[in-house]
């Protein structure tokens, strides 16, 4: 008679308990602090060795000092080859053999994952066991209908590590004709050639294989982006048609007033200014031809109605004759007017000067003034009284001296010339004091441009990049809506110290294909003081952006590089060149959008950004 035996002593034991077992039984006893289990089986030829590792792993997963409940029982206890591996449960799986029984859920009879072995010796999943717990407060074993003691049951570590290495088809046969283990399954998954993927492009729900997503990204998924023929821009493309409709500016359209030219659409507003097809006004308009005729047919239309244009030009003129005729009657009136008036005021200066002698004793010619005008009623009376002493002494000359009234006269008289005198230096003092305000006028004016211009040279930046803050948006916008200020300028920035000299452009209500419902965006080159200097055209990339203020970086970005045909990249022959850039740079909506923080505060931040590679400083 064999006898196999297996024996874990613990220490610190206080108190040892014998167990014996024979043909194949097994007890487990528990001391009070420690434990000493023993297990024998007793056969001739015994094979069954999962039985004993399972007892073993007993035995182990007992090993505490003390067990309060399931948790406690499931404390990791597998070997280190068995950590990283696991699989899905509930999934049909095909095993390359018929699986055995005894990998088999007592509970859910599907393969064990995560296997726990109850003290009547069957296994569940470690979330059958769970589930039995929860809907029995007494969990019975479905098999035996023993009671199962949570205490005793324990995590079947032997035969998680036998189930996880098993061998597998894989669920894509007969595609793929791999045999995994089914610990490795789902990492076979991951690579399985034949195993369904969904498309990796934005709006793309396309299932397909994945050796065949390649070919699919570069090939046939409708979402993946391609270079736009027109403008070398990247685009959807399913989008592409829209965007070479709408929004690619350098997409060739007919001209809209049927003038057979094929043009960029661009250029349109340009185009339109030469088009030969457009309709003008006939630009003898104010004199009074309202015939409007396509701008080819021009001359024709100038030089077959030369007559009646002349015609209109004379009678014009003969109006315009009559006109200051009149004009010049009125004046001559007025004139005649004006000479009367001035002979009535010569009077009443006279008058004034008579009869100052009673009123004006002050120096002050203002208030002498006043006293003038204040006291010609009485000025009045006293004339009368003199004509009537006058008279009197005419009669009786024996009786009245007039020599003390001919002596006041004339002190009245040189009071009046020191007063004309006062008066002619208050003119000449006035005229010097509008001369001095005139003078400071212009020194202010002047201080007000160097504050402006010092503030620009504070905030002027060399390296390219320019931040651009714009605030009072709402009232710019709705000065843009109005048509009071359709666009504002930034302050201007610099490639270098001695480099491009560049600034942005702003339509807030936008312009062209988007007025209304966007914001336009230019870029744009002014002249500069080193211009001589520099390789023309300007050849850079431009980066413009809308920068966004929660701090998550959701930028809004367009790029784009000079074209070195455009006029808008040529060395500037006035302050600026024609601005280029983005029509419909971005919508109201997206803006104006409350859930978004491209505005806080009323305020909005545009950021421009010049790559300088291969850009030489001077």
């Amino acid at each position: 008679m064999n006898v196999f035996a297996a024996a874990l002593i613990l220490p610190n034991c206080r108190e040892a308990v014998t167990t014996i077992a024979a043909g194949g039984d097994w007890i487990l006893l528990r001391g009070r602090k420690s434990l000493i289990c023993m297990c024998a089986v007793r056969h001739k030829q015994f094979t069954d060795f999962s039985l004993i590792n399972g007892i073993l792993g007993c035995i182990a997963s007992m090993a505490c000092d003390e067990f309060t409940g399931l948790s406690d029982i499931f404390t990791r206890q597998n070997s280190a080859s068995g950590v990283s591996l696991d699989f899905e449960p509930n999934a049909d799986y095909k095993f390359v053999e018929s699986l055995e029984e005894r990998y088999k859920c007592a509970y859910c009879h599907l393969v064990l994952h995560n296997p726990h072995q109850t003290g009547c010796g069957h296994r569940f999943c470690q979330q059958c066991i769970l589930s039995l717990r929860e809907l029995n407060a007494v969990p019975t074993c479905p098999v035996d209908k023993e009671t199962i003691k949570m205490h005793e049951v324990f995590k079947d570590n032997c035969c998680k590590r036998e189930v996880l290495n098993l061998q597998v088809f894989c669920k894509n046969i007969p595609d793929c004709n791999s045999k995994v283990i089914l610990g490795r399954y789902q990492e076979h998954l991951q690579q399985c050639l034949f195993e369904s993927v969904q498309c990796t492009n934005d709006g793309c729900c396309d299932q397909v294989l994945r050796k065949d997503l390649k070919d699919h990204l570069s090939q046939h998924c409708k979402f993946r982006e391609e270079m736009c023929q027109y403008c070398n821009k990247y685009v959807v493309l399913i989008n592409i048609k829209n965007h070479e409709e709408n929004d690619c500016p350098d997409y060739p359209v007919p001209c809209l007033q049927n003038c057979s030219q094929i043009i960029l659409k661009k250029e349109i507003e340009k185009h339109e200014t030469v088009c030969p097809e457009t309709e003008v006004e006939c630009p003898y308009k104010q004199y009074g031809c309202l015939v409007k005729v396509k701008r080819g047919k021009l001359a024709e239309h100038e030089n077959g109605a030369l007559r009646e244009h002349m015609l209109q030009i004379l009678d014009k003129n003969s109006r315009l004759e009559e006109q200051i005729s009149d004009l010049c009657k009125s004046l001559e009136c007025k004139e005649i007017k004006i000479q009367q008036l001035a002979e009535a005021v010569k009077k009443c200066e006279k008058e004034f000067r008579q009869f100052t002698q009673l009123f004006g004793k002050n120096s002050n010619l203002m208030v002498s003034t006043q006293a003038l005008a204040s006291h010609l009623d009485k000025s009045a009376r006293l004339e009368s009284q003199v004509k009537q002493l006058i008279q009197m002494a005419n009669q009786q000359p024996s009786k009245l001296d007039l020599r003390p009234l001919f002596d006041t006269i004339e002190n009245v008289k040189q009071k009046i010339a020191l007063m004309e005198t006062y008066d002619q230096r208050l003119v000449v003092l006035e005229g010097q004091s509008n001369k001095h305000d005139l003078q400071i006028n212009i020194h202010k004016a002047q201080l007000n441009k160097n504050e402006e211009r010092f503030k620009l040279l504070e905030g002027t930046c060399y390296n390219g990049k320019l931040i651009w803050k714009i605030m009072d948006y709402k009232m710019k916008k709705k000065e843009a809506v109005e048509g009071r200020v359709l666009s504002i300028f930034s302050q201007p920035f610099y490639t270098s110290r001695c480099g491009y000299r560049l600034c942005a452009r702003a339509y807030l209500n936008g312009d062209g294909s988007g007025k209304g419902t966007h914001v336009s965006l230019y870029f744009v080159v002014m002249r500069g003081e080193f211009d001589s200097l520099l390789p023309w055209p300007f050849k850079q990339k431009v980066t413009l952006m809308l920068l966004d203020q929660s701090g998550k970086k959701n930028h809004i970005v367009e790029v784009f590089r000079a074209d070195p045909n455009s006029s808008s990249f040529k060395r500037p022959d006035g302050e600026m060149n024609i601005a280029s850039g983005c029509p419909r740079f971005v919508p109201h909506t997206v803006l104006e959008n409350t859930k978004n923080t491209y505005i806080k505060d009323d305020t909005l931040f545009l950021k421009v950004v010049v790559d300088l590679t291969d850009l030489e400083e001077l």
